[in-house]
């Protein structure tokens, strides 16, 4: 409706603008052609009033329905009348500059296919033009089993059973919402994937769909295998992806439990509408299920991270080679003494296995002063230390959390 009421005003207006070029022609030469003058169309109306009124007054009746359609445009979509005021539809459509090495010929739905992102996540290879929500054409190809490796496939128009299903979909400009085909058979495939490091296919990709369809595509292509992205080989925190997220988190819950031995993540569902996320994870650390409430925040150059995270890198793991047989009677009489630890108890022993000393009596001295004694609890998502302690004989518990750099000095008072 507010682009009917936009082009109606506006197509009122230039008849206007018509009627009083003819108006002025009617009045004289001189002033006809000087009326294709802005200034001098203004003088015209100033001078001959009563020629010019009529289509002066269907000019103004052409800015009713102007406005009132601009009006409901902005508060409707104001980006896109932005975007009209600037004059963004008289400029060339630029691509953004491609990802991935694809080089395909041919057609999608009749239109030339340039997909700039592709992938080959969880059995489904996705090839996709544009980096709107909606693509502004897409190919989806759901294969029927799962590959890991290299990636062979070659189906025949003929071919019969379990195929792979191939989809379609396009945006038109008029359209708010792609329209989609789907395909099981009746198709011709080809697809040769080789891995390529760190998280890449790379090969041949060769696609024809029956006639009606008007798509045929043939060339080389280049698909992610995650949603990871490198950058020196290193993994870029700063791309948003829920793997991402979960690469981040792993890296940091093997350093905060100084263990290798962290399993089954579990990221609940979220968006990324900012620079802060806040989950609750489900982890397997050691064989015992941890649930861990945690805050991340993206920063500009070093990207996604935990907050409070001051835990140090993991030492390259060492096998220790068996003693000589005479020392096994010292270690087996080690062994049999009771293990104290507050034999070598620091700070930094405390943060890296948390679980060695949880529900154990500490007392802390605070570096602005006073000392407090209680029962370890455990190391909050910030890296806060956090204790508590029974409170008189009426069974309550009061709770207290300190940041390393508030702790002056710790001392565990159980073996």
């Amino acid at each position: 409706m507010d682009a009917l009421l936009i082009i109606g005003g506006l197509l009122l207006m230039l008849a206007g603008l018509v009627w009083l070029v003819m108006r002025a022609f009617a009045t004289s030469l001189l002033w006809g052609w000087g009326s294709l003058i802005a200034p001098i169309t203004l003088i015209y109306i100033l001078r001959h009033w009563p020629r010019a009124r009529s289509a002066v007054g269907l000019i103004a009746l052409g800015c009713i329905p102007l406005v009132v359609g601009l009006t409901m445009l902005a508060s409707k979509d104001a980006e896109r009348l932005a975007a009209i005021v600037r004059l963004d539809w008289l400029k060339p459509e630029t691509q953004a500059p491609a990802e991935l090495a694809i080089e395909l010929a041919g057609e999608l739905n009749g239109q030339p296919f340039r997909p700039q992102q592709g992938e080959l996540i969880d059995d489904v290879l996705v090839l996709r033009e544009g980096l709107d929500f909606f693509a502004l054409r897409e190919l989806s190809i759901r294969l029927p089993q799962a590959v890991e490796g290299a990636v062979r496939v070659d189906v025949l128009p003929q071919d019969t059973g379990e195929l792979p299903e191939v989809e379609l979909s396009w945006l038109l400009p008029e359209q708010d919402l792609p329209e989609a085909r789907h395909l099981s058979r009746g198709y011709t495939l080809h697809l040769d994937l080789q891995p390529q490091a760190p998280n890449r296919l790379v090969g041949d990709f060769h696609l024809v769909m029956p006639p009606r369809f008007k798509t045929s595509l043939s060339g080389r292509v280049e698909l992610y295998r995650d949603r990871l992205r490198y950058v020196d080989g290193r993994v870029d925190t700063r791309f948003d992806s829920r793997d991402t997220i979960a690469h981040v988190l792993h890296d940091y819950l093997q350093r905060r439990f100084a263990t290798r031995n962290v399993r089954e993540l579990k990221l609940p569902v979220f968006t990324f509408t900012g620079d802060h996320l806040q989950l609750q994870v489900e982890v397997q650390v050691d064989g015992r299920d941890e649930r861990l409430p945690l805050r991340l925040h993206k920063r500009a150059e070093q990207g996604w991270g935990v907050e409070g995270d001051r835990f140090a890198a993991l030492p390259n793991s060492v096998t220790p080679q068996p003693q000589a047989s005479r020392e096994t009677a010292p270690v087996e009489e080690r062994q049999s003494r009771p293990l104290d630890r507050r034999q070598r108890f620091s700070l930094a022993r405390l943060q890296r296995n948390p679980e060695q000393y949880r529900m154990l009596s500490m007392r802390l001295s605070r570096a602005s002063g006073g000392t407090v004694e209680g029962r370890f609890v455990g190391i909050d998502a910030d890296g806060s230390i956090r204790l508590s302690q029974q409170m008189g004989s009426g069974g309550g518990q009061a709770s207290f959390s300190f940041k390393p750099e508030e702790i002056a000095r710790l001392e565990l008072l159980e073996p």
